[in-house]
């Protein structure tokens, strides 16, 4: 069965709804009716497919016969053949590698909130610097101050709705994605 968007999850995605998590809106985002829930499975450290499940659970997502049912055997054999071995082991689906590339660079970092910190001031300095220095330096601060992984969301969300009204939801919408491919799902230091 592969997993297509509601009326409902359509509407979470607008811009200014934010009633998810990062995670929960990036699994919305990508499913396109191309993917079934165990497609899902290697995102999110393992917690993909639960997360699918559990979206489908409170109707944001509903599942419908798949043109292609072939589910993948195996982690490393999904069903579309454009992505490499290595393309899957760094990103997990052909969507997500599309809106990485979207999102302005080829970061290569791992899953820390100095990644994070990292990715985010590089946006700061492309979408604000000469844009609206107060803005920048404001949230500059608010970055360097991010301590722990509620801090780090607090200061990127500010950034997305920023980001939203200067270059559109789907440009905010990638930069979503890339950073919760980048943030620790548990707070570390």
């Amino acid at each position: 069965m592969q997993l297509h968007k509601t009326d409902r999850a359509r509407a979470e995605l607008k811009p200014g709804v934010r009633t998810l998590g990062q995670r929960e809106r990036t699994l919305l985002l990508m499913a396109d009716g191309s993917k079934s829930a165990q497609d899902f499975r290697p995102l999110f450290d393992g917690d993909g497919e639960a997360i699918a499940l559990r979206l489908l659970r409170e109707g944001f997502l509903e599942a419908h016969p798949g043109k292609t049912a072939a589910p993948a055997p195996a982690v490393a054999a999904p069903p579309a053949p454009k992505p490499t071995p290595a393309q899957l082991k760094d990103f997990p689906s052909p969507e997500t590698t599309q809106a990485i590339q979207v999102s302005a660079d080829q970061f290569e970092g791992k899953r820390s909130l100095a990644t994070t910190r990292m990715f985010l001031f590089d946006i700061c300095e492309r979408m604000f610097a000469r844009r609206n220095p107060e803005m920048a330096e404001r949230f500059r601060e608010a970055l360097r101050n991010a301590k722990d992984r509620e801090t780090m969301l607090a200061a990127s969300r500010e950034m997305i709705e920023e980001i939203e009204k200067i270059a559109g939801h789907e440009r905010a919408d990638s930069i979503s994605e890339r950073i919760a491919m980048l943030l620790p799902h548990h707070q570390a230091a």
